[in-house]
């Protein structure tokens, strides 16, 4: 394969990398924003290139049709870099799709299908996968989806306590998110460690604005934090993780909230947000250090609820050999990560505290010597992750 298209698509953006897969190196990159506007903007990198401008996106066809200009524009030449294949990232695909795959019409009805699991992510995405293959008709299209990576948990993981025919009927189960990202991470911390990935247990964080926690036993998941929704488990930026159904029941009851106004709150309008205002942990900490009291108790929720998923996924997993910190928050909030794992030494597990403040970049032990859990700070990739599955798929 010479490159790889790998396409994010949101409901009025496109993200977009063009990776060269001999070297895994990314030849251009870009973001098209304000997609059903007339002033839609275009943000383009090719090597050193860099250009923004604005043209009328009426729709993501118009979309690909700025991105392939900027690329005559600013470069790379596309007939050169040879583009073999399009990789989709899917947020749903429920227990169907397991593996990368390759896209056709019967693949897109059956997105449509899952689309009532995931509301605000398949329609975005199945837009741009629609532009995408009008936009390079002669290409293969795979879809990468969240899901798939989760689909590995036995049963007990992934089924919930309810009537069991209304979740049948309903397809109500544990499904998981953020899976390209987990899978990527616990793939190279066994590289890292110089282990076969069969022989290696971790526990994976992926903390940015969405938060989740994976089980991860030789390379497969087993448990994971998200559930039916991306809604179940850490605390987030906006979102409410883990919480008592009975609270729903008790505002639908004795607020008069609607379903809709139930799910606004606790999707955009909880977590960080909901507890201080503000969903970025950078703002969080620096008002807690300043001794704002709301700040430091989120803070202390935030770290608690992921601490107790720690232990959870440690009593799961029976022997714990890495743990990792990836996504923004967890890359860079070396507060969070030490208030995280402080206490559980008698799990042997220790930070240090010189390497969990250093200013490195890119895949690091921040655990002490003594530590009998290697703690790895990962850098996350899901658009190679992305491409490279979409390389599997077409190659058979």
């Amino acid at each position: 394969m010479s490159a790889i298209l790998v396409v994010n698509s949101g409901s009025s953006s496109i993200k977009y990398q063009m990776i060269d897969m001999e070297g895994e190196q990314v030849i251009a990159k870009g973001l098209i924003e304000r997609i059903g506007a007339d002033n839609g903007k275009v943000n383009h990198a090719c090597g050193e290139t860099k250009a923004t401008f604005e043209r009328p996106l009426p729709d993501h066809i118009a979309g690909f049709e700025a991105m392939i200009a900027a690329c005559e524009t600013y470069g790379p030449n596309l007939a050169e870099i040879g583009i073999e294949a399009v990789g989709h990232r899917v947020v749903m695909g429920g227990s169907k799709f397991i593996a990368p795959t390759i896209i056709d019409d019967e693949v897109i009805r059956t997105v449509v299908e899952l689309s009532p699991l995931a509301p605000l992510h398949n329609p975005p995405n199945l837009l741009g996968i629609e532009a995408a293959r009008v936009a390079f008709p002669h290409l293969p299209h795979v879809a990468i989806f969240d899901t798939a990576f989760h689909q590995t948990m036995p049963a007990a993981a992934y089924t919930y306590a309810i009537d069991r025919e209304v979740s049948e009927t309903f397809h109500i189960r544990r499904y998981g998110f953020h899976g390209t990202s987990h899978k990527y991470v616990s793939e190279l911390a066994a590289e890292y460690l110089q282990l076969p990935l069969a022989d290696v247990n971790t526990i994976t964080l992926h903390i940015g604005n969405g938060v989740s926690a994976a089980a991860v036993k030789g390379g497969k998941s087993i448990d994971t934090s998200m559930g039916l929704t991306p809604l179940e488990g850490l605390v987030m930026g906006s979102r409410s993780g883990d919480l008592d159904p009975g609270v729903l029941i008790h505002l639908a009851r004795q607020s008069g909230m609607t379903i809709d106004e139930i799910d606004t709150m606790l999707n955009r309008k909880s977590g960080l947000v909901g507890m201080t205002g503000s969903g970025d942990v950078r703002d969080v900490l620096a008002r807690a250090d300043a001794g704002d009291e709301q700040a430091r108790l989120a803070l202390d929720v935030y770290c608690h609820r992921l601490r107790h998923y720690v232990g959870a996924y440690y009593a799961v997993l029976g022997r714990v050999d890495c743990i990792i910190f990836t996504a923004g928050v967890g890359e860079n909030a070396a507060p969070i990560r030490a208030q995280t794992l402080a206490g559980l030494e008698h799990l042997g597990i220790r930070i240090d505290p010189e390497r969990n403040e250093s200013p490195a970049r890119g895949i690091r032990a921040i655990s002490s010597d003594e530590s009998m859990v290697t703690v790895l700070v990962i850098p996350t990739n899901e658009e190679l992750e992305i491409a490279r599955q979409t390389v599997v798929a077409v190659q058979g």
